[in-house]
């Protein structure tokens, strides 16, 4: 099961241009030093109003990133880095449908084969647009101690990127 948190701090935005929509793009990534994780966002700020096509669009976006990811495209552009935990992030004004969440739960497994995480990010609306922060290097890692699962609620580690934006 896909765990699904809130990000209360409100600021971690997307870059401009960023979003599931562009599927060929990093969205953003960082460091969070706090759980010293590499966390890969990507962004929907659109409702999830799009059916089919929203959906193959997330899935695309996905296999992109997690090819960056496994195809050694991250250890060639960041070798410092190299051993670090891997968490790929939906952050998303809306919550997700049960059909995009289905999807992104049968993901979950399978990347947790490879040691990746994938988390679900509620991000609110009113962040739809970029901090500036770093050369479009927010993360949006998060801020809030308040994770939301599914089945129950339970208060996790936290997030954040440590990139002070």
């Amino acid at each position: 099961m896909v765990s699904i948190r809130e990000d209360l701090s409100g600021e971690n935005r997307p870059p401009a241009g960023a979003g599931i929509e562009r599927t060929g793009m990093l969205d953003a990534f960082a460091h969070d030093t706090r759980e010293d994780v590499l966390v890969l966002a990507m962004f929907e700020t659109r409702p999830w109003e799009h059916g089919e096509h929203q959906l193959y669009q997330l899935q695309e976006k996905l296999n992109a990133y997690v090819s960056f990811i496994l195809d050694g495209e991250m250890k060639d552009n960041f070798p410092h880095l190299l051993g670090k935990p891997v968490r790929i992030e939906l952050r998303t004004s809306h919550e997700p449908p049960q059909r995009a969440m289905d999807f992104l739960g049968r993901a979950r497994d399978q990347l947790a084969l490879q040691q990746i995480g994938l988390e679900v990010v509620v991000i609110g609306e009113e962040q739809a647009d970029c901090c500036g922060g770093g050369g479009g290097s927010c993360c949006g890692g998060g801020g809030s101690d308040e994770h939301h699962d599914l089945d129950h609620h339970s208060h996790g580690g936290g997030g954040g990127c440590g990139c002070g934006h």
